[in-house]
């Protein structure tokens, strides 16, 4: 299944000149904002605003306004942490490995994945630090010197998702602005509003599209594609050690770091696909981002997704070759146990429904693959679920053992996180161009020198 065939297809579609291509991805930065977009912020707003009052409500009286018990101690909260800590992996694979693999049809959509990561990690952020109880005493997780001569637990695997997440966030936030840096200047040159046009020379640092300036550019992106890579494999790998490191059955597991990492990777690809059929739409850029780069996006979906069904599979067959009570005892209950109406939600969603991809009209089709990647998103978000929640309400001591119930306070966090995250979403589409000007001129047709036949000299 080859992704890579950018010389049969033109990248951008239609006759499009330069400026014509400047025109498009800058017409909504220059546009007033239509009716439909205020109800759009103001209806992300008011989700984000549910998500304030959940959070001020656990501030104030604490994690009891969670549906945490006794046996499930970790409930919503690292749900919804390894849940966008998954959605923020796309951004950087699609812009750093899709980069350092040269394929060329990254360049129309790099830019929106990059700014998604971003916003995912913000989102994914807030979790942990609330789910402590005591977010106040956030800072030290952070190895710094203080007068209470605190240090973090470096053996605890939480401490490790500190540093990797941190690591992730840094990394990306530059690769993003590098990337931002040329079009800064671009769109310096085309405003002829003085504010705009200090705010654009500040953040262009001086950029003037010369040779040596693009030297240095090529450079730096290339060493920063080169840091994120690694980031990519690591960052949920380390979140996987959370239950990996456990000796609690359903979470004691080697698979779960290629897992996680799949799984994560299929997720914040079903995201950008989600976001991106309405974005081509609203602002017309059907012709930069086209059905070709939906479709080889949904081969990535189709084949991360079948990973992760053949994780389903090994971790039944796991539980029965190891031959330990616990650990089978585990595996059923999940199918068939009081969360088997989850557990069989996220396996429809996750192995059986992207399947549908493997014809070609339905890899091309936007409903059928809107219909796809929202259930992937759903079925990602119960995957998370069942791993925290099943494994923890029954435990070694039957007599402990209980249920998870969610208050209205969890789904108030939960619908607040999807509120924060597509509201910086629609604010990072009227402020900066969701796709890389200066990227995407380069695999216009007739943008780069020819050689064939030997006659061109470029």
């Amino acid at each position: 299944m080859s992704l890579d065939y950018s010389k049969e297809i033109p990248l951008v579609q239609g006759d499009l000149t330069m400026e014509d291509l400047d025109n498009a991805i800058v017409k909504p930065l220059d546009s007033k904002p239509s009716n439909k977009y205020f109800i759009a912020l103001a209806f992300t707003s008011g989700l984000l605003l549910l998500g304030v009052l959940g959070v001020s409500l656990t501030f104030y009286f604490g994690i009891g306004e969670w549906g945490n018990n006794q046996p499930v101690a970790w409930g919503w909260g690292i749900t919804n942490f390894v849940f966008w800590v998954g959605i923020a992996h796309a951004g950087t694979l699609i812009s750093a490995i899709l980069y350092l693999l040269r394929q060329k049809w990254r360049t129309a959509i790099a830019r929106f994945s990059e700014a998604m990561t971003i916003f995912a990690v913000i989102c994914a952020g807030i979790f942990p630090i609330i789910h402590t109880g005591r977010p106040w005493l956030a800072g030290y997780l952070i190895p710094y010197p203080n007068s209470h001569s605190l240090w973090p637990n470096f053996v605890s695997p939480l401490v490790w998702d500190v540093f990797a997440v941190s690591t992730y966030f840094t990394v990306s936030l530059l690769f993003w602005y590098v990337g931002l840096i040329p079009d800064f200047a671009t769109l310096r040159d085309r405003t002829v509003s003085k504010v705009k046009k200090t705010i654009y020379s500040l953040f262009s640092l001086g950029w003037r599209h010369s040779n040596r300036h693009w030297r240095h550019y090529e450079k730096v992106y290339m060493i920063l594609a080169g840091l994120a890579t690694p980031l990519v494999l690591s960052v949920h790998t380390v979140v996987s050690f959370d239950f990996a490191v456990a000796v609690l059955p359903g979470w004691h597991s080697t698979i779960f770091p290629p897992y996680f990492v799949a799984g994560a990777i299929f997720s914040g690809f079903a995201m950008v696909v989600t976001a991106l059929v309405f974005m081509r739409k609203v602002f017309d850029l059907e012709n930069v981002i086209t059905m070709d780069h939906l479709e080889r996006m949904n081969k990535i979906i189709l084949l991360t997704g079948s990973m992760v069904g053949y994780a389903y599979l090994m971790e039944f067959f796991i539980s029965w070759y190891s031959g330990v009570p616990t650990e089978q005892y585990v595996a059923i209950n999940r199918a068939f146990g009081p969360y088997a109406w989850g557990y069989w939600i996220m396996v429809s969603c996750n192995s059986l429904f992207p399947q549908l991809f493997w014809i070609k009209k339905f890899r091309r089709s936007i409903p059928v693959m809107f219909f796809v990647v929202i259930l992937v998103n759903v079925g990602m978000w119960f995957e998370r679920f069942i791993i925290i929640a099943s494994s923890l309400h029954r435990d070694f001591l039957p007599s402990s053992w209980g249920y998870f119930s969610p208050t209205w306070v969890d789904f108030s966090i939960l619908i607040g996180s999807f509120g924060l995250f597509f509201t910086l979403v629609l604010l990072f589409t009227k402020t900066l161009p969701v796709v890389a000007m200066s990227e995407i001129k380069g695999v216009v047709e007739g943008a780069q020198p020819s050689h064939h036949g030997g006659d061109h000299n470029g």
